[in-house]
């Protein structure tokens, strides 16, 4: 147990390192420096940790043997400074889950390539076996959960690119309640929610076995 929580707690920094960097890469690329300023576009872990969201709650998770998810600090970006308005914003925001997909995908292959992920599934007795199905599961964990279409989440912001002024300003009244609105769901709804990304962790996992043939 001690073994598994260090590997998830080294997983959980890089990936979420990596999230919240491209956040702020994205946005620099359309313009807006706000990241720049305020010392976020960067890939030093420091700047990007959130005590419940990035450790509390994935340590939690992972004693409740649940799906493994969590976030970071915010990267702080100005929508009306990113090019393509609303859109722009969205591809801020989106920039970060797919990351964690991409990574995930690319864990596989490797596990793959190296006969550690096979067709009954994930070897796991070696350290090797635990760190790609670590990363893999909490790369996922990360997609799947940023991507729910629920302020502050990353998935909101596609709402925003799409719905009218009036649920945007609803919107931006939920988004102001933050990690408080994620622990609520997290602690009210903790079956569903957890249902909901063992559902997609599977479909997505059986993307990935259909891809490299295993």
């Amino acid at each position: 147990m001690v073994l598994e929580i260090i590997i998830v707690i080294v997983v959980i920094l890089l990936s979420m390192t990596i999230h919240e960097a491209m956040h702020a890469f994205m946005g620099y690329a359309l313009g807006d420096d706000t990241a720049r300023q305020e010392g976020r576009l960067t890939l030093n872990p420091i700047r990007h940790i959130d005590p419940f969201m990035t450790l509390l709650l994935p340590l939690m998770m992972v004693l409740l043997h649940g799906p493994i998810f969590g976030g970071a600090k915010p990267v702080p970006f100005n929508p009306n400074r990113v090019r393509f308005g609303e859109w722009g914003a969205a591809l801020v925001a989106l920039s970060g889950p797919i990351t964690n997909l991409l990574i995930a995908f690319i864990v596989f292959g490797l596990g793959v390539i190296c006969g550690i992920i096979t067709s009954g599934g994930v070897i796991q007795p070696t350290i090797y076996g635990m760190v790609i199905s670590t990363a893999v599961s909490v790369n996922l964990g990360f997609f799947i959960f940023n991507m729910l279409p629920i302020p502050p989440l990353d998935g909101s912001r596609i709402l925003y690119a799409v719905a009218p002024e009036g649920i945007r300003v609803i919107m931006q009244k939920i988004e102001q309640q933050g990690a408080l609105l994620v622990l609520v769901l997290v602690l009210l709804f903790s079956g569903a929610v957890g249902q909901v990304m063992f559902g997609c962790t599977r479909a997505i996992l059986h993307i990935f076995m259909m891809i490299f043939g295993v």
